[in-house]
């Protein structure tokens, strides 16, 4: 028997998620069963991030046990010649045996776009339409108070059912890219909806709804309720995962804590 990784690539637009689901379209679904058309057995997969419906990724890993002997390359290209064709593999490595992809991550990174200005048909998939969007400055500001370690419970969807919702952030920023603003964050691991619920908090400090320094007071109350509105899911994509050597594949990107966005 193998173990293998793979690194895919989705538009989330069409899924329910990436999680199995009964009688609905999720990511894992969508893998497995090509998988199975390509092995001809019945493959489980484990993946770094559980990302919600209508969320993207261009840097999800995955791993797997199989005992198929096609090279990784031709497994790749035959992964890719199934559909559905909204969801590819960019790679298939071999690991070491035990390896896993949400156990064995170190971090996670998420990107979060905000379009500026007019709306745009080839964004609307991949992007959050904000028609004003000047005071960067004051999200900047904002955003400099969730880095390091905090419980993130007033930024976790409510009813998330996690034994802590402490979380390690590592770094956190914004970039402006044309008209796209774009929200990069890393951390050890992530809560339901954590992402998209301080995107939507930092529009409100944008739109001077609260202040930067709020921020810090809505992560000590520890209330869901504090916090702003979530943000809408397509301007969400999982961007990386990363792992140690430990993993088979040094310094390679894409925790051990339960994760899901």
């Amino acid at each position: 028997m193998r173990t293998l990784r793979a690194t895919l690539e989705y538009d989330g637009t069409d899924f329910h998620g990436f999680q199995v689901q009964v009688g609905l379209p999720t990511v894992q679904q969508a893998v497995e069963t090509k998988l199975a058309g390509v092995t001809g057995e019945t493959i489980r997969i484990a993946a770094a991030g559980r990302t919600d419906a209508g969320v993207h990724a261009t840097g999800q890993v995955i791993s797997f046990i199989t005992g198929a002997r096609i090279p990784t390359e031709k497994l790749a290209i035959a992964l890719n010649s199934l559909p559905p064709y909204s969801v590819v593999a960019r790679e298939v490595l071999e690991a070491e045996e035990g390896f896993h992809a949400r156990y064995g991550a170190t971090s996670r990174s998420y990107q979060y776009a905000l379009l500026r200005g007019e709306m745009s048909p080839f964004l609307r998939r991949y992007a959050a339409w904000v028609a004003e969007l000047r005071r960067v400055d004051r999200m900047e500001a904002a955003v400099r108070q969730i880095i390091g370690r905090h419980d993130f419970s007033s930024f976790c969807a409510a009813g998330a059912e996690v034994k802590s919702k402490v979380r390690t952030v590592i770094d956190a920023r914004l970039v402006e890219r044309g008209r796209l603003l774009l929200f990069e964050i890393t951390a050890d691991g992530f809560l339901q909806q954590m992402v998209r619920t301080i995107v939507g908090t930092l529009l409100e400090v944008e739109r001077g709804v609260r202040e930067p320094e709020e921020l810090a007071e809505i992560l000590a109350a520890r209330d869901r309720r504090r916090a702003g509105a979530t943000a809408p899911a397509q301007g969400l994509c999982f961007t990386r995962a990363t792992y140690g050597e430990d993993a088979g594949h040094p310094a390679t990107e894409a925790s051990s804590t339960q994760h899901s966005e």
